[in-house]
């Protein structure tokens, strides 16, 4: 995962921008003059929609991006620009057309129920001059892209020329372009690197009912044949995404919660296209893109995706190596700012963990009980030596970390220098603080920074020091 956090690629889309637009209000009345409700708008909000969901998630995760597209010469359209602005994304491949309509979808919402939604755009295609305007605009600079997404939703900027014609430019230059497809008609995408259809897109366009692994190879197949694609990939909703390359291959989802499936399929895209963009292999890229749309499902409305909650969420399934919970102070302080938005309840706790024994489990175990997020900070080396003795710690502290991140109830190991976790308790301020049975009626490091402070008594005979006594006198 560090690979990916290191990576700033820069990444093209090209699609059909809108501005989702929601009023927020209640609904206390129904109007005396006709038989509907009033709604008492209380707020607005506005958040990039279609393509523009596609560049949010790319801008997360980390990229580069710029865009390419067709807007009207509207109020609508400087508005979009802004918001596009003040994410840093590249707006100069962006026309103006005039007597267009910038897309804008508002939606009344009242007692977390949308009553009703109104849109103000254009459908038809875009002109031809605007055709040639974007192709002109992108041929000089097109190999600087690691990777070009068509984001179709339909709204008249991909016509078939112009998709045509961005995926010949994009392969004379060895760019892949994947495309997230739009109506039964995929012709137009031929010859892009991969299409992302779901299963109901991709039966209306190969006609081939997906029932079963036989009708899904054979799906998977023609989309292949039919569209010149170098891979054929199928997103299956709870199910997964199916692939084929050599052989079909099906990575499962690992969605642990799903509260809403809006812009799931953007969140797909974008975290593919990352992937690939840093030379992740297909297996690897599939993987990490089901970890990102399980993250994003367990969210309310369109969202967004961060490589740090992705490996946050990786974590919490125990799927990752112990190597990817062992963190650095600025890499934790980045998580629990995570898991706070998402309500997490965080738990601190730490210690020597010199010789790893059942009381040690127990205790952590214990620990881990009080809330969602374990955090276990490790005395370095030169830390326990001042605290035990120049004979310690028998083990270094990279195996020490290395053991616990590998238990189930602890989701990430601090190691830190110095003779307290003052510092990192402060920088923490975790909901609850645990520390030994031991300290009850002593002052306890950090409790200041704390929400509560939690004793666990320790399991009797289990101690790190008892070991090593046994140790030595069976010597």
């Amino acid at each position: 995962m560090q690979k990916l956090k290191d990576a700033t690629p820069n990444i093209l889309v090209i699609g059909d921008l809108m501005i989702d637009h929601y009023l927020w209000g209640s609904c206390e009345r129904i109007s005396p003059e006709a038989p509907v409700q009033v709604v008492d708008i209380a707020k607005e909000t506005t958040v990039l929609g279609g393509a523009g969901n596609v560049i949010n998630n790319l801008h997360t995760l980390g990229a580069k991006v710029s865009v390419s597209s067709v807007i009207g010469d509207d109020e609508e359209g400087k508005e979009l620009l802004d918001m596009l602005g003040e994410i840093d994304v590249n707006c100069e491949n962006i026309i103006m057309q005039s007597k267009r309509k910038t897309s804008k979808k508002s939606r009344v919402i009242a007692v977390s129920q949308q009553i009703i939604r109104y849109d103000k755009e254009s459908k038809e295609d875009i002109t031809e001059e605007s055709v040639s305007k974007i192709v002109v605009s992108l041929t000089p600079n097109i190999a600087s892209y690691d990777v070009v997404i068509l984001s179709d939703y339909g709204k008249g900027v991909l016509r078939t020329d112009l998709s045509q014609a961005i995926i010949k430019l994009a392969n004379a230059h060895n760019v892949k372009v994947l495309v997230d497809p739009k109506g039964s008609d995929f012709s137009k995408y031929r010859g892009a690197y991969l299409l992302t259809p779901n299963k109901k897109e991709a039966i209306l366009a190969t006609q081939i009912e997906i029932k079963d692994d036989m009708s899904l190879k054979a799906a998977l197949l023609k989309l292949k044949s039919m569209c010149d694609l170098d891979i054929s990939l199928i997103t299956l909703s709870e199910d997964g995404i199916a692939t084929y390359d050599k052989e079909v291959e099906i990575f499962p989802t690992v969605a642990k919660e799903v509260f809403d499936v809006t812009g799931a399929g953007d969140t797909v895209i974008a975290s593919i296209a990352f992937a690939l963009s840093t030379g992740m292999s297909l297996q690897e890229t599939a993987a990490f893109s089901n970890l990102a749309a399980g993250v994003v499902v367990g969210k309310i409305g369109s969202a967004t995706v961060s490589i740090d909650e992705i490996e946050a969420y990786e974590a919490s399934l125990h799927k990752s190596t112990s190597d990817a919970h062992i963190k650095s102070f600025q890499d934790i302080e980045n998580i629990v700012t995570h898991c706070r938005e998402n309500g997490k309840r965080v738990v601190f706790t730490n210690g020597c963990f010199d010789i790893l024994h059942v009381g040690h489990v127990k205790y952590l175990q214990i620990a881990k009980s009080f809330g969602d997020i374990l955090i276990v900070g490790l005395n370095s080396d030169a830390s326990v030596s001042r605290l035990k003795g120049p004979t310690r710690p028998v083990n270094i502290a990279e195996d020490r970390a290395y053991l616990l991140a590998a238990l189930e109830a602890v989701d990430f190991v601090v190691p830190f220098e110095e003779d307290t976790p003052y510092e990192l308790i402060k920088m923490i301020a975790p909901d609850v603080l645990v520390k030994g049975g031991d300290y009850e009626g002593k002052a306890v490091i950090g409790t200041e920074f704390a929400g509560e402070l939690k004793l666990v008594d320790f399991v009797d005979g289990k101690s790190t020091t008892k070991t090593i006594e046994k140790i030595q006198c069976s010597c």
